[in-house]
């Protein structure tokens, strides 16, 4: 059985790339720093060999994963990393609140476009959410 506590990161030993590309990490020779052989992207070894941290500047911000022995886990996910879940409430309040809001309040001939409206704002959380997670 694996232990669920962190591990130090050891410069001499293989690791999987943590971004979920079937990579492997090599270390960066002379650096306290990992590069992977699939997806061309840096890391750095932080918080005295526990954390490792993506060296990106596509993000707004870092992602960081400490090894618990088998796999990497996310170090504290914020809510700016995950967008789904403001997408999905967007979403929502759109469809379940304003569209039948609108719907209602208006008169025959902006029916149209009253439901044009809460379509267009529907999609945009969702090309929200496409450009956040594309790659």
């Amino acid at each position: 059985m694996q232990s669920q506590k962190p591990e130090k990161i050891d410069f001499n030993t293989e690791y999987p790339c943590p971004c979920r590309r079937r990579g492997q990490l090599i270390p960066i020779t002379l650096t306290e720093a990992f590069g992977c052989d699939r997806c061309q992207q840096i890391f750095v070894v932080e918080d005295n060999g526990h954390i490792l941290e993506q060296l990106s500047t596509t993000y707004p911000y870092k992602r960081a994963w400490r090894w618990m022995g088998n796999s990497w886990h996310v170090v504290h996910p914020r809510l700016g990393e995950s967008y789904l879940p403001i997408a999905l409430g967007i979403i929502f309040v759109l469809v379940i609140i304003w569209l039948p809001l609108a719907l209602r309040l208006a008169n025959g001939s902006s029916i149209i476009a009253w439901a044009i409206v809460a379509v267009l704002l529907a999609i945009l959380p969702a090309l929200m959410v496409w450009l956040t997670y594309r790659r």
